[in-house]
């Protein structure tokens, strides 16, 4: 990590943690609230797909 403080490069997981923080602020705890359900109903409907196609 000193070495991109040096040339002042962010590194891939400095990026991401400072685009959750932004998301965090900007749309607030139930954005990840719906993002999670969505997701949750989508590997649901994955699986019961699969589960039709044995």
């Amino acid at each position: 990590m000193a070495r991109s403080e040096e040339r002042g490069e962010m590194t891939v997981r400095e990026a991401g943690r400072k685009g959750g923080e932004t998301t965090k602020r900007t749309h607030g705890h139930d954005f990840y609230v719906q993002i999670g359900h969505k997701g949750g109903q989508k590997v649901r409907d994955l699986i019961q797909r699969a589960k039709r196609s044995e």
